[in-house]
């Protein structure tokens, strides 16, 4: 969920302020970048109380607007609250990235589409998006990794509602619970090898489909 998701978002910011259609685009791209640069564990607290039933706001907008007794942190929303912290810290640096590429793109491309009659937003979505897509693939890559890294987020929100974080929530906090939790070392140390050769697997897959790209030799 949170792969797509957040490439989504960004490519859509990205567009935004490659097309400079918006004002004060520099002080905003930097704003958004700032999540980014904050420590997931210092996120994920802040999120924590943000979302705490009966006392952060977000439980009081719920409130206000009919949803009431809203628990972020329960069984059915502990998946969609992970993904929202998660996009809010990873999309950012995804919209640098996407940026950068889109700011790349030759001028005489854009010139030459102008020239055909084509809109603004067909430029973009017909024409240079297209033409970035291996920064697109490499971040589906990069964001898939550390999806399969998720740990602090899970680990944090468990203090809260221990029952909604299951033993193997993700791949890390099973190797974490199964080696430090439940002092199975031999198994734990198994299963951080399992997950390293997955990943492993997945950066070479990325490596080989952006090199079949021609992105590199």
């Amino acid at each position: 969920m949170q792969v797509p998701l957040t490439i989504g978002i960004a490519a859509f910011f990205a567009a935004v302020f490659d097309a400079g259609v918006c004002r004060f685009g520099k002080v905003l791209r930097t704003i958004y970048f700032m999540p980014f640069a904050v420590p997931a564990v210092v996120a994920s607290v802040m999120w924590s109380f943000l979302l705490l039933p009966h006392i952060g706001p977000f439980s009081r907008l719920f409130d206000a607007i009919g949803l009431h007794n809203t628990n972020f942190f329960s069984s059915k929303l502990i998946v969609p609250t992970i993904v929202v912290m998660v996009i809010w810290e990873w999309t950012g640096y995804n919209m640098t990235i996407l940026f950068t590429s889109l700011r790349a793109v030759p001028r005489s491309v854009t010139e030459a589409a102008l020239l055909d009659g084509a809109s603004l937003w067909t430029i973009i979505w017909r024409v240079k998006i297209p033409m970035v897509r291996p920064a697109i693939v490499m971040l589906c890559f990069v964001n898939a990794v550390g999806a399969l890294q998720l740990f602090t987020e899970p680990q944090i929100l468990a203090a809260f509602q221990p029952q909604s974080v299951s033993f193997g929530f993700t791949p890390s906090l099973y190797v974490y619970n199964t080696a430090i939790g439940s002092a199975q070392y031999n198994l734990g140390a198994a299963a951080a090898v399992v997950l390293g050769l997955l990943i492993g697997a997945v950066s070479i897959g990325s490596m080989a489909l952006r090199k079949r790209g021609g992105e590199f030799a």
